[in-house]
């Protein structure tokens, strides 16, 4: 682990990032010791930093992850950035923060026995609802929905949860974000301008769907309205789970699906 450019292991108790979830975070697959998405997870990361008012000096954080990466050696793997507003402050004014936090660290691949991205996700519909936050879209420090949702299952039984807001539209997965193709051909995602992660994967998916001429649609989506033909999750690190099972239905793994699978697989496998 490094922080803020050099191997260390203790943070200060200090930090806002753990006194208040003050600060953001990426996750990025590694693949042959290189980052993938890289300037989709970038610019996300600059944005939130931004909309936040935490300084980022994004150069520095380039070169240290370079850096990092070679020391490592690694292969494939899991590289978490976490940028915080670092220590200062009283109480919760961040009047005084001057140094940002920058931290650095690799975790494995998720080994799973069946890899759902090719036999099919089982998915479980969350009880928990998600509120209007004026942070929405951001990958900020505080995940406490993500937590208690995840909670609502153990084991394997199920591969992810979906939760909705209060007014019952889709919204997302527990650590995914959420695409449907309807009968009529169109991709569907829900609207994250009120709560939800705006997930880089989602965002590739978004920009090559239209490569791939399909009709895409961001909008507001309740279950019960939907012709659903096809359905899958998307995160940076897992690629595409396509959806064999949702809320009592059973569903096909799509030709759409496929097509969008392989290719952010490809990139993630770069």
């Amino acid at each position: 682990m490094w922080i803020n450019g050099e191997p260390q292991t203790n943070l200060p108790v200090s930090d806002r990032g753990l006194a208040y979830g003050d600060g953001v975070f990426e996750t990025i697959r590694i693949a042959s010791g290189q980052p993938t998405l890289v300037s989709l997870h970038w610019w996300r990361l600059k944005d939130s930093c931004r909309r936040l008012g935490i300084i980022l000096d994004t150069p520095t954080l380039i070169c240290e992850v370079d850096a990092f990466l070679k020391t490592q050696e690694v292969g494939d793997c899991i590289l978490k950035v976490i940028i915080t507003r670092g220590s200062g402050g009283r109480g919760y004014s961040p009047e005084g923060c001057q140094h940002t936090t920058r931290c650095l660290s690799l975790h494995p691949l998720p080994v799973r026995p069946v890899d759902p991205a090719f036999s099919g996700a089982r998915v479980m519909s969350c009880k928990l609802r998600l509120g209007r936050s004026v942070l929405a879209g951001m990958k900020h420090l505080n995940r406490l929905e993500q937590v208690m949702a995840r909670s609502e299952w153990q084991g394997s039984q199920w591969d992810e949860g979906i939760v909705s807001d209060f007014d019952e539209f889709l919204i997302e997965g527990t650590m995914s974000n959420l695409f449907i193709v309807t009968g009529d051909g169109r991709l569907l995602t829900p609207d994250l301008s009120h709560c939800g992660v705006a997930g880089v994967g989602r965002e590739y998916i978004l920009n090559k769907a239209k490569a791939l001429g399909l009709r895409v649609e961001v909008g507001q989506y309740r279950l019960a309205d939907l012709d659903i033909v096809e359905m899958f999750l998307c995160n940076s690190v897992n690629g595409v789970w396509p959806v064999v099972e949702f809320a009592g239905h059973c569903l096909d793994i799509g030709t759409e699906t496929i097509r969008i699978r392989d290719c952010l697989l490809e990139e993630l496998n770069a």
